[in-house]
């Protein structure tokens, strides 16, 4: 049986609803509609050259992307992915464009050491201050932001640290969960291992927010979400307990929430 999400009806004075994911379940097959355009440049993900991942039964397009860090516009170029973006079971998708997947050899050549007798040695130069560089100004998503739930804040965001890639908020059970932006749901489900009930929210065709841990979802993938509206019930999926692990991501790699969050 093959599951595939139709494409929504243009509504007056709004915006066109950006991506539409089946997710497979008891299906055979997923299919993603082709993002739409934006103004907004967008920087190319960083390939993993030759790394590939095998499509299981429930996966969508964007929630490999997500996994793997990677714009899900890259990896449907990469895969030579046309509309509408079927995906199966068992299908490898490549985290790296072209064909190849080897890495380029590099080839060092050391210099012949003469052959004279007793010679002096220059004195090593001292080595360089190393100071570590500074933090990079965070890229402007060109919209206003606010927090995805009340409570206190209990995990932060650490570059590099897998485990870390966003913020966890405390608070209690079916206490709401809120959009942080205007967008459209990408993803829906729980078949991303360590993210509990998780939804996907894409604000531009540059731009994602994510909350986990949900104990339940009240929206669909393919439904367009407002800022502060209701879109989920906060719980304790996949997590040791009731919390909110909320990202921010930015071509598809996450980016630190305080950076782009109004203080309070």
């Amino acid at each position: 049986m093959t599951t595939t999400l139709r494409p929504r009806h243009r509504i007056a004075r709004a915006f066109l609803a950006g991506i539409a994911l089946a997710v497979l379940g008891a299906c055979s097959t997923t299919v993603v509609r082709e993002p739409t355009a934006s103004s907004t440049t967008r920087k190319a993900s960083q390939a993993k050259p030759g790394a590939t991942v095998r499509v299981q039964r429930g996966d969508t397009l964007y929630g490999i992307a997500f996994r793997n860090g990677i714009d899900v516009n890259d990896l449907a170029r990469w895969n030579n992915l046309a509309a509408p973006y079927t995906i199966y079971p068992g299908q490898s998708l490549k985290l790296f464009p072209g064909t190849g997947g080897s890495r380029p050899t590099t080839t060092t050549t050391t210099a012949a050491r003469p052959t004279t007798g007793t010679t002096t040695r220059p004195a090593p130069p001292p080595a360089p201050v190393t100071r570590p560089a500074p933090t990079p100004a965070p890229a402007n998503s060109g919209f206003s932001w606010r927090w995805p739930a009340e409570g206190h804040l209990i995990g932060r965001y650490v570059a590099g640290d897998a485990t870390k890639q966003g913020i966890d908020i405390a608070g209690s059970s079916g206490q709401a969960v809120r959009a942080a932006a205007d967008g459209v749901v990408v993803y829906s489900g729980a078949g991303l291992v360590g993210y509990g009930e998780l939804i996907i929210v894409k604000h531009s065709e540059a731009w994602l927010s994510a909350y986990g841990h949900n104990r339940k979802r009240l929206v669909n993938e393919g439904q367009n979400v407002k800022t502060g509206q209701q879109i989920a019930e906060m719980g304790s999926s996949g997590a040791s307990r009731e919390m909110l692990h909320f990202e921010i991501r930015h071509n598809g790699k996450p980016v630190d929430p305080l950076q782009y969050l109004p203080p309070r």
